[in-house]
């Protein structure tokens, strides 16, 4: 006789409870770990999150990937962000001093 200790509907129940609370707890910290990986490493997705600042080169990527733009806007508009972006370094440039210039003379 088993006395009371055999397998019934709740103590199934209970079984099947357990398990799938313990898969899902394993899921949830398999989802958790990548995801701070990922936010660590920088990836590109999070860089195109809504508090990062994409580059003008990134939206015009994105602009003629979506159709958005044809073939020809995209060359000239890519032409004038490529233009500005030298005039920036060489800007930069300028400004930066050798190392044993003063700077008050």
């Amino acid at each position: 006789m088993m006395w009371g200790y055999g397998l019934n509907w709740p103590n199934m129940a209970l079984m099947m409870f357990g398990s799938t609370l313990w898969i899902v707890l394993v899921v949830v910290l398999v989802w958790a770990v990548m995801r701070w990986l990922n936010h660590r490493t920088g990836s590109t997705q999070a860089n195109m999150l809504p508090g990062v600042n994409p580059t003008g080169i990134e939206i015009l990527n994105q602009r003629y990937a979506r159709g958005e733009i044809d073939a020809t806007t995209f060359e000239q508009m890519r032409e004038r962000l490529e233009a500005s972006d030298n005039v920036q370094r060489r800007n930069r440039a300028e400004v930066r001093r050798p190392i044993g210039e003063k700077l008050f003379d």
